[in-house]
Formats: C-alpha cells, sequence, structure tokens
C-alpha cells in the first residue's frame, strides 16, 4: 500500500513542479522529453531545421552528439539542493521535501541468490524508475545548456542525450571544429 501512496504523491509533485516551472518560463526551451509537447519528433526537428537553414544560407554545420552515460546517476544531491532555491525559486518547505525526497536512500551494490553486500547510502543519483527523477536530472543539467552556449554553440537535448552544434563560413571550418573540441573538453571536466 505505501508504494501506491508514494507513486501517487510522486505523481502529484510531479505535475505540480512541472506546472510552475512552465508557468514561471523555468524549463529550458532547448529540452525535449520530460514535457507536454516536446519529444524525439520535436528534437529532431528543431536540430535539423536548424541545420537545414545554416547549410541553405551557404554556412557549413557541425554537431557533436553526446550521451552522458549513467547520467541519472550522476546527479549530486548537495548540487541539485543548492540549485532549487537558487535557480529555481524551490525553498522553504518545498525545497524540505525535496532534501526528505532524496536523502535516507540505499541500495545493495551486488546481490547474489539470497545474499547482499553491506547496503551503502546514496549520495548521487535520482531514483531510478520514478517519475520525479527525470525532471530532477532536467533541473540538474540546466547549467550544461549555458555551458555549450558560452562556447558560441547550440545546445539541444533530448533526455540524457545532448547535441551541441555550430555553423559557419567554409573559411572558418577550423575555428568551429575548435569550439566544439574546448566544449566537449569543458562539458568533461
Amino acid at each position: 500500500m505505501s508504494d501506491i501512496v508514494d507513486t501517487v504523491l510522486e505523481r502529484l509533485v510531479a505535475r505540480q513542479l512541472l506546472d510552475y516551472l512552465s508557468a514561471a518560463d523555468l524549463l529550458p526551451n532547448v529540452q525535449s522529453a520530460y514535457r507536454a509537447h516536446h519529444s524525439t519528433e520535436t528534437a529532431v526537428l528543431r536540430v535539423l531545421g536548424d541545420i537545414l537553414r545554416a547549410v541553405d544560407s551557404g554556412d557549413l554545420a557541425a554537431l557533436a552528439l553526446l550521451d552522458l552515460s549513467a547520467a541519472f546517476n550522476t546527479v549530486d544531491h548537495v548540487t541539485l539542493l543548492q540549485q532549487l532555491p537558487i535557480s529555481y525559486g524551490l525553498g522553504g518547505r518545498v525545497h524540505d521535501w525535496f532534501q526528505s525526497y532524496l536523502s535516507g536512500r540505499f541500495q545493495f551494490p551486488v546481490r547474489c541468490g539470497g545474499s547482499s553486500s553491506t547496503p551503502t547510502q546514496l549520495i548521487c543519483g535520482v531514483p531510478q524508475g520514478s517519475v520525479l527523477g527525470p525532471i530532477l536530472f532536467l533541473l540538474y543539467m540546466a547549467d550544461l545548456l549555458q555551458l555549450v552556449r558560452v562556447h558560441g554553440l547550440e545546445p539541444h537535448r533530448y533526455a540524457d542525450d545532448t547535441q551541441i552544434y555550430g555553423f559557419c563560413h567554409p573559411a572558418s571550418c577550423l575555428e568551429l571544429q575548435n569550439r566544439i573540441s574546448v566544449c566537449i573538453s569543458d562539458v568533461a571536466a
């Protein structure tokens, strides 16, 4: 019974959170997935449309695709909880609820038959298979979009996949290649 109540509560919080973020225009407009009317199709149309417009005007286009493996496991709870009030205005009781939601979670690193290793408390990652996990990941990764823009490139994300692309005059091809390389290095840092 508790699992059902937890799931219903999580869905209610997710709905309220998405409504708030949408009304306050706090969701990245280059994020497809986890939002109404934003799907793989909108991601493909956005990136392809931008590239085709550039090529039609005589520019070259370059595209790098990043797949952040196990990205949902990398969400640092402390960093996310710091971002919530600063970047999204989610303080007070709302912040306390998210802190409670993320804390006190454990995993069994190894389970074989009926035996399990000692449980380890999770300090990173969002709950797998949860309704809120993808939304919290989206909020956590919003700074990545700004990092890409600092390099004069365009980002677009679908779930945990990030597309980084840019355009240039054919004579500036090496400069664009360098900007993308530096950007990817900064993302990896």
